[in-house]
């Protein structure tokens, strides 16, 4: 029997791509350019992956992470481990979450002056809303309440025993504030103070007013635009 000279091998057989089987209206890359307001979360995952299985991608995402809040706090090695998805398609998404979250931030710092403890709340929920462990802001304020920035001063357990005054009030120094509100989130979801909260919250108004820098409030706050105000609750503040 002779050799044949040249050997075939079989090629993978893909399954259709979904994107190329939609007319291009219904396309998530041209709905996302149209109206991307109307998007499904499906639609906007796919357009920003990009390629020929773009569909099946994001449906693979949502199938492992469940929703958007997920996928964010997800680490970049969790996300390469889905099907289709490389290092760079992992950077793409954990870009484009943290812009939308970015914009969100940057309208409600748009409204400077903090009138109430609804005005600081709006200002940090949709970023600490999404943390998925403790931690402790600032928000620095001159003496018309205008912000003059936010300052991150601990990430983990907001405790008496561990929150270091001085460090809470070093970028106020600083930055010769005249006040400023504290911050710090539940993951749990539970936004109802602590014992701990409590302590925290009276030692450092003390401290204020001995440094002459007023702390206005305390917010907890929570997934979904829940937050407390322990101003408001008459804790710590007495």
């Amino acid at each position: 029997m002779q050799t044949p000279l040249f050997t075939t091998t079989p090629t993978t057989q893909y399954p259709p791509s979904q994107v190329k089987l939609l007319p291009l209206r219904e396309r998530p890359a041209y709905r996302a350019s149209s109206t991307p307001a109307a998007c499904t979360s499906l639609e906007l995952l796919a357009a920003v992956i990009g390629g020929p299985q773009q569909i099946e991608t994001a449906n693979a995402l949502l199938a492992k992470f469940g929703t958007l809040r997920r996928l964010y706090n997800a680490h970049v090695n969790e996300i390469e481990g889905v099907s289709g998805v490389g290092a760079q398609t992992a950077a793409r998404l954990k870009a484009a979450l943290a812009i939308g979250l970015r914009m969100a931030t940057d309208d409600a710092q748009e409204r400077t002056v903090i009138t109430s403890p609804a005005d600081a709340a709006n200002l940090v929920m949709y970023d600490m809303g999404l943390l998925p462990e403790e931690h402790l802001r600032v928000i620095l304020l001159n003496t018309r309440n205008h912000v003059i920035e936010i300052v991150e001063v601990y990430k983990g357990s907001v405790n008496s025993s561990q929150v270091r005054v001085g460090e809470v009030f070093q970028a106020a120094i600083a930055q010769k504030a005249s006040a400023m509100i504290v911050c710090h989130n539940h993951p749990s979801s539970d936004i109802s103070p602590s014992p701990d909260d409590v302590a925290v919250t009276r030692a450092l108004v003390q401290a204020g007013k001995l440094l002459d820098i007023g702390v206005l409030d305390h917010l907890i706050l929570g997934a979904n635009g829940a937050w407390c105000s322990l101003k408001e609750k008459g804790l710590g503040f007495s």
